[in-house]
């Protein structure tokens, strides 16, 4: 019989007041039992709407009933037919705008909890088994992937194991993306993404590490060395700004920088690694998504007495995900709503002193679906600040683009890409993930490395490309907004 409680296992977490003054993980995980009491509430309903929901489709109620059966194996084995990163989107995943949104147990109540019991079968394999690495026979063709974030690793992974010789062209001097320089210890531990890596590895892919392609290669160069297919997943690593008064002054950093130090140079390791960064007492992160969440949570760990998220709008429109919200909130991070920036302030030895912003009000929803901000008039006011972060939003490197004749890009900088096969304009090239979309989820870049890896086999296969530079199927992306 179904668990039929209304609300979710509880997963165990570390304190508030001490996870946020360390870099270990918050959530510790279920343990076996719990993991089986949750599997139970799954109703396991014919219609499946939690796989519809699911943007690389993992056969959810089918792992979740061998999870409640105790058989954890063969749910890791379920898991990884779909999603090459199982530990990772169960970590990291918006499971709640996704497959729990329209779980069927959400009507009444919680829905089931699929991200942690995805979490717990991935790391339970880890720990106790083995990689089962299965590929097809050596198809003698070669495919190159760029970048090796998560929609690079889910489209090298599955043409690896359907027997394509690939290699990924990482420009960073250690592989993962996103996974490793912007994502913090404390809700992905790093050595869960070298783990995976290491598994591709074990499959034959070759991972080129300080390769910045469109600089050191082209890639028309890439196709002249018998590359036969290219697919593009650099991400959005461009850091936008507010174009305020006082941005160059010292003690301010876009998020990327920030996250980068403290995640892919150990900045929070000082002075055991050689990566400082200064913080201060008093901290503002601009923005409201996951990055602005991610950059004051760090800030706090990092020694910061006050942390502001300063937001132009309201608590309901922020974008990030709820869960990390409420991580924030518990530990102690100060949310300054219906605030905009409109200066950083400084001293004559150019480092930061404060904030000037004003106050907003909410008007008409506006093109995201959001209310509009309006300043408020005669509502100036300061914050004296040691450090300001901008977390407002990236987009793609345009290195790519301008060493690449034919490719096709948005204004902003996105890739076109036909979105039922991620073809570009240009032919055997294909592209998925931030690159194409702007900022968005470690999910949706997996299901379009999937989408690219399905397409370059079958243009492969057939020697027939799937969009050419007129075809009218080419669609924009469109850059999230997270200010």
């Amino acid at each position: 019989m179904p668990n039929m409680s209304l609300k979710k296992v509880p997963i165990p977490e570390q304190d508030p007041q001490i996870r946020n003054r360390n870099f270990a993980e918050v959530a510790f995980g279920y343990t076996p039992e719990m993991a089986m009491e949750e599997a139970t509430r799954c109703l396991q309903c014919k219609h499946k709407p939690c796989v519809a929901g699911c943007p690389v489709r993992v056969r959810i109620p089918e792992f979740i009933e061998k999870v409640a059966a105790g058989d954890f194996e063969q749910a890791y084995h379920i898991i990884t037919s779909t999603n090459f990163l199982p530990a990772v989107c169960g970590r990291v995943c918006p499971q709640e705008t996704q497959c729990e949104q329209v779980c069927v147990r959400a009507i009444k109540g919680e829905s089931v909890a699929i991200g942690r019991l995805e979490r717990f079968v991935a790391d339970w394999y880890m720990e106790n088994r083995k990689p089962r690495l299965e590929k097809a026979p050596a198809k003698n063709k070669k495919v190159a992937i760029v970048g090796s974030g998560p929609a690079g690793l889910t489209c090298a992974s599955d043409l690896a194991q359907l027997g394509y010789d690939v290699t990924i062209f990482e420009a960073f001097h250690v592989p993962g993306g996103v996974l490793m320089y912007g994502i913090p210890e404390f809700r992905l531990p790093k050595v869960i993404v070298q783990e995976e890596i290491d598994n591709l590895r074990k499959l034959g892919v070759k991972i080129e590490t300080n390769m910045v392609i469109g600089k050191i290669l082209t890639l028309d160069e890439l196709h002249d060395m018998g590359f036969e297919a290219i697919f593009i997943g650099t991400g959005a690593g461009l850091p936008s700004f507010m174009k305020i008064p006082g941005e160059n002054l010292n003690g301010v950093y876009s998020s990327n920088e920030f996250l980068t130090r403290i995640n892919l140079m150990k900045a929070y390791k000082f002075p055991e690694w050689d990566t400082p960064i200064k913080v201060g007492k008093r901290v503002a992160v601009v923005g409201g998504g996951n990055v602005a969440m991610d950059a004051a949570r760090s800030a706090k760990r990092l020694g910061a007495e006050e942390v502001y998220i300063v937001y132009r709008r309201s608590e309901a429109e922020l974008p990030a995900r709820l869960e990390e919200v409420h991580h924030a909130q518990e530990e102690g991070i100060i949310f300054k709503l219906l605030t905009n920036p409109v200066e950083i302030l400084g001293n004559e030895q150019g480092w930061v002193t404060g904030l000037a912003c004003v106050e907003m009000e909410l008007g008409e929803p506006d093109s995201s679906g959001r209310r509009r901000p309006i300043e408020k008039k005669d509502s100036r006011f300061e914050l004296p600040m040691d450090t300001v972060i901008i977390a407002i939003g990236q987009s793609p490197n345009p290195l790519i683009k301008m060493t690449t004749p034919g490719l096709e890009t948005q204004k902003w900088g996105g890739i076109v890409v036909d979105e039922s096969t991620m073809a570009t304009s240009k032919s055997g090239v294909y592209a998925g993930g931030d690159a194409v979309t702007g900022a968005a989820t470690v999910i949706l870049a997996m299901g379009a490395g999937k989408t690219a890896a399905e397409a370059i086999d079958t243009y492969l296969t057939s020697g027939v490309n799937p969009v050419s530079p007129e075809d009218e199927a080419c669609v924009l992306g469109s850059q999230k907004e997270e200010y």
